[in-house]
């Protein structure tokens, strides 16, 4: 294919004045524009964006770790086994507009590990601290994850290199294992693994093995294990083929691991240490999420109708328990000490509660609830090729529908399910719907699923939206869509194919250029999802969707677009570039550009500010008068 000129190339620099000049300009009027509407909205959106939200959970011998979202901070506490609580981590005391990542406990749970950035940049600081004390044992700057203990002086830790090259000199985006001891660095794992893999470790809950997976995108990984102490000896024990699979645990001198090499579902296999596999758990009729053991069970979540429920096993391939949390809402961050297990669930009016199952009892740990006031439903609607697509629809019980807030992502295997929207709930107040979808791209219905949305497929997944769309409008309902990230690229295709079936479009930190992803800070790493532009054929494809490379001088929505300069995984570029292009087919849109906040987030005061705006073009496009 030959080059394609990029009359807006120039706003890729964000050190070139010109270009700051430019978004600078935009934003300020887009503030100014929708600054009314969204002072009033704003006290009502933080009222349930300021009630606790916990990110993940972590357990230990000495107890359980939660990452809190905690009013205008970030905090980390410690759940004890006598179910005392003690405050460890607050992010207002590590300096302005810190955005706390992740935590993880040692076993013991005499230390643990959090991550923590500046305004949301993926790029950050790592902290050793000790649990009884406080006092901080060491310190890494970068990307760094997968954190696991060898004593109190030692342990490994993933290094993501998001620019350069690996030590073994393999150009970024990578990753390798080290191991930190003394305040030094060995790399002990990887040597070799090419660009664009990545690596995640975990050790066995019995102390004795580490276990590593290898994945390449989002629909090839290897599972590697050996003595946890000795990194020569961990060995390739379960993959190579074209199919995801990860380390559950080692049990009994066999490898547990989650397989979706069969139909896309998932199953559970033991592997010997001759290579010989059995299944353990078959293949479900929804799929499988997240599995760990305790107390000598498989404790494993799955999906069904996009809502997680929780099934035990035995080892021995018998079914002990089927429970299902209510309302349908979303398990994750399953984590096991081996005697008990954790989770945290939340749901759309339920911003979190942390389970502990422990001898066969399930016990919530601590919650958050806030008064229900609304209904949702199941709503089924059929694709261009009559796949049946399914979505949430939530709204005030018995209310009139005031117009139709559309969510969807369609990608990278990630399911939507139900979760906790603080910055919607005023909007369902005033008797707006609020539409979450299921479509193809995602994993609501297994890999499958997932594959039938990728590269050369991934008009499936704008096809799904857009039937969901069309079955609000043909209703005569006012539709704004909305997507973030890969599901800023799914609005941005909706807006250019299908202009019609939108009164509005919100497009965040999204991926607009197929031609140049891959150019830009760490796109590489989604070659495998979406294809190659450096590949003539890849690019034929990419250029038929390619939203930067689809406008036409034609009426669209009103479009808002929104970004941070702190994004250091999808380049605000792509906002940029769209931005001007509508512009320069004869159409105005707002931009607004944060200066404090990334991919991975920003402040709690920061993103209240944004939801803020973001709900006032909602509003103001849905004609909807804030009471």
């Amino acid at each position: 294919m030959s080059e394609i000129p990029d009359h807006y190339l120039w706003l890729e620099n964000l050190e070139d004045p010109r270009v700051v000049e430019w978004f600078s300009k935009r934003d300020k009027a887009s503030r100014e524009l929708l600054k009314g509407v969204a002072a009033k909205l704003r006290p009502r959106i933080e009222r349930y964006y300021s009630i606790p939200y916990a990110l993940m959970v972590r357990t230990s011998r000495k107890g359980h770790l939660v990452l809190l979202r905690d009013g205008r901070k970030f905090r980390i506490k410690l759940i004890g086994s006598d179910g005392s609580t003690e405050e460890l981590i607050d992010s207002t005391e590590l300096g302005k507009d810190v955005v706390l990542q992740w935590v993880f406990a040692s076993h013991e749970g005499d230390r643990f590990g959090f991550s923590y950035s500046f305004g949301g940049s993926d790029e950050g600081i790592f902290k050793v601290v000790e649990t009884r004390s406080g006092e901080v044992l060491d310190e890494l700057t970068g990307i760094i994850g997968g954190a696991v203990w060898l004593g109190k002086d030692r342990y490994f830790y993933i290094r993501f290199y998001q620019k350069g090259k690996t030590p073994d000199g393999v150009a970024s985006p990578a990753e390798r294992v080290f191991l930190r001891e003394d305040g030094k660095d060995e790399m002990v794992f990887g040597k070799g693994i090419p660009t664009s893999h990545f690596i995640m470790l975990k050790k066995s809950t019995q102390d004795s093995k580490a276990l590593l997976a290898v994945s390449y995108g989002w629909t090839r990984s290897d599972v590697y294990a050996g003595k946890l102490k000795d990194p020569e000896s961990w060995r390739l024990v379960y993959g190579k083929g074209d199919f995801i699979v990860w380390p559950v645990d080692y049990v009994d001198r066999r490898c547990l691991a989650a397989s979706f090499d069969k139909g896309g579902m998932g199953r559970i296999l033991a592997i010997r240490e001759n290579g010989e596999a059995d299944e353990v758990v078959g293949e479900q009729s929804y799929p499988l999420q997240e599995a760990v053991v305790a107390e000598i069970k498989i404790v494993a979540t799955y999906l069904s109708n996009a809502s997680s429920i929780l099934k035990i096993f035995g080892l021995d391939k018998t079914e002990l328990e089927e429970i299902h949390p209510q309302p349908p809402g979303t398990i994750d961050s399953l984590d096991s000490n081996g005697k008990e297990c954790v989770f945290r669930y939340e749901s759309f009016f339920v911003p979190y509660r942390v389970y502990v199952l422990e001898k066969g009892r399930l016990k919530v740990l601590d919650s958050a609830e806030i008064q229900r006031h609304f209904e949702v439903e199941d709503l089924w609607v059929e694709s261009k090729d009559s796949t049946r697509i399914h979505a949430f629809k939530v709204r005030k019980k018995d209310g009139r529908t005031r117009g139709v807030l559309a969510y969807s992502y369609g990608g990278f295997g990630i399911a939507l399910t139900p979760r906790y929207y603080p910055f919607v709930i005023p909007f369902l107040e005033d008797g707006g719907t609020f539409v979450v979808a299921n479509i193809r791209g995602g994993k609501e219905l297994g890999e499958d699923w997932h594959r039938k949305g990728m590269r050369e497929k991934k008009q499936n997944v704008f096809d799904d939206f857009m039937a969901v769309l069309e079955f609000f409008k043909q209703k005569g309902s006012r539709v704004v869509s909305a997507g973030n990230s890969n599901g800023g690229l799914l609005v941005g295709a909706v807006l250019t194919q299908r202009p019609e079936l939108l009164d509005g479009a919100l497009i965040g930190y999204p991926v607009l250029d197929m031609l140049r992803f891959h150019k830009l800070h760490i796109g590489k790493a989604w070659v495998p999802e979406y294809g190659d532009p450096d590949n003539p054929k890849d690019a034929e494809f990419l250029i038929k969707y390619s939203p930067y490379h689809n406008m036409i001088k034609k009426e669209y929505p009103p479009t808002m677009f929104y970004t941070g300069l702190h994004d250091d995984r999808v380049h605000p570029a792509h906002a940029f570039k769209f931005a001007a292009k509508l512009e320069e087919v004869g159409q105005s849109c707002l931009l607004r550009v944060e200066t404090k906040s990334g991919h991975s987030g920003a402040t709690p005061l920061t993103k209240l500010e944004e939801y803020a705006d973001i709900m006032a073009f909602v509003y103001k496009t849905l004609r909807i008068n804030e009471s």
